[in-house]
């Protein structure tokens, strides 16, 4: 709690500071607050969900309706978005990396998996979601390669990474021998487990994703604009494939 103070007093600015009440996809009738006049500044001040996570499960709900009778992995064991699939969904399997723990192999209650090399079976899940993880994955097409692997036939991947309005993707690092090389400047991320610009950003990706989810075996990938909940204008793009 002490934690997420200190993070909203280093967001806020005055100026931009505005609270409204609304509904929240999450967890129902709430009010959102804006801390700044970004995507990232704005909350849901019961569920604690960003604009990002509740445009997430706008386009998830639209999606996946009978949720209830889904087996749903999700690429992090902790946040509202796992709250709400815990609730909702009709079973759930939970991962995070760990750099410091062997693939499939446990750190207290969380299994450690790699998305490039998952330990799971081939057709387990009838749907796969991430937030803002694969711009973190050194190999993303084989990431996505495996998520195809493990959804059933006719399953779904709905996901969210920071999308630029660019059409081609900007390669920021790439691992090489097992060493990273930087192509830029090296940007870094925040990460609820590693903290605060912790993780490294290897791309920034354009609207060229949807070839890559190709590359990796997907139907028909799409872009889909998951809805404007708080009427701020903060919304986030949903990329979603089927198998």
């Amino acid at each position: 709690m002490l934690s997420e103070f200190r993070t909203a007093l280093s967001l806020l600015k005055w100026r931009n500071f505005s609270l409204k009440s609304g509904h929240c996809p999450l967890c129902g009738f709430t009010w959102f607050v804006k801390l700044n006049d970004y995507e990232m500044a704005i909350r849901c001040l019961r569920c604690r969900s960003s604009a990002a996570t509740l445009s997430f499960v706008s386009v998830l709900k639209h999606f996946i309706p009978d949720l209830a009778a889904k087996h749903v992995y999700e690429l992090s064991s902790r946040g509202p978005l796992v709250r709400y699939l815990l609730k909702h969904a009709g079973r759930v399997t939970l991962s995070e990396y760990f750099d410091d723990v062997p693939v499939g192999q446990y750190k207290g209650a969380v299994q450690c998996q790699d998305v490039q090399q998952l330990t799971y079976h081939g057709n387990s899940f009838d749907v796969c979601t991430s937030t803002e993880v694969f711009e973190h994955v050194p190999d993303d097409v084989q990431g996505f390669r495996e998520l195809r692997r493990v959804l059933k036939p006719g399953g779904i991947l709905l996901f969210t990474v920071p999308m630029m309005v660019a059409e081609e993707t900007l390669e920021r690092a790439r691992l090489v021998d097992g060493r990273i090389q930087h192509l830029l400047t090296p940007e870094y991320h925040n990460d609820r487990i590693r903290g605060s610009s912790a993780v490294l950003c290897f791309r920034n990706y354009g609207q060229d994703i949807l070839y890559r989810l190709s590359l990796a075996g997907f139907n028909e990938p799409r872009i889909i604009q998951g809805d404007d909940i708080t009427g701020w204008g903060f919304h986030r793009q949903v990329l979603a494939a089927h198998k």
